[in-house]
């Protein structure tokens, strides 16, 4: 099991198997193999230690992975948060940040629903 980017990736294709590091998607995974000249189509067990090293180069100098990726995007929603735009309020709220309705659905952001039980009338 090869380790990039304190990944452990698992046995299956190059191409797939890089989109476990977080900030590499299908895309991006395919121009590293592109870049390095790694088979696509290889299983990463079959990978000599020269790839590995090859891939561990190209992905640490050309590409933003894991802790830096995560620090900065936490970082810029920090930002967000700080100079008070409408995004940021959304944010710090716990609300969808993109436009999307929240009359119903955004239970994601929105968590579990709060039960609001109706006033007893007095007698």
């Amino acid at each position: 099991m090869a380790r990039i980017a304190g990944v452990d990736l698992p046995n299956k294709h190059v191409d797939i198997a890089l989109t476990y590091i977080y900030g590499i998607g299908r895309a991006s995974a395919q121009k590293i193999c592109e870049t390095t000249g790694i088979d696509a189509n290889k299983k990463i067990n079959e990978l000599s230690n020269e790839e590995i090293a090859e891939l561990r180069k190209v992905i640490e100098n050309d590409y933003k992975v894991e802790g830096r990726l995560r620090t900065e995007v936490a970082l810029n929603i920090k930002r967000l948060m700080d100079i008070g735009c409408y995004r940021g309020l959304r944010h710090r709220r716990g609300l969808p940040v993109r436009g999307q309705r929240t009359r119903t659905n955004a239970r994601t952001r929105k968590g579990k629903r709060k039960t609001v039980a109706n006033k007893k009338k007095a007698v």
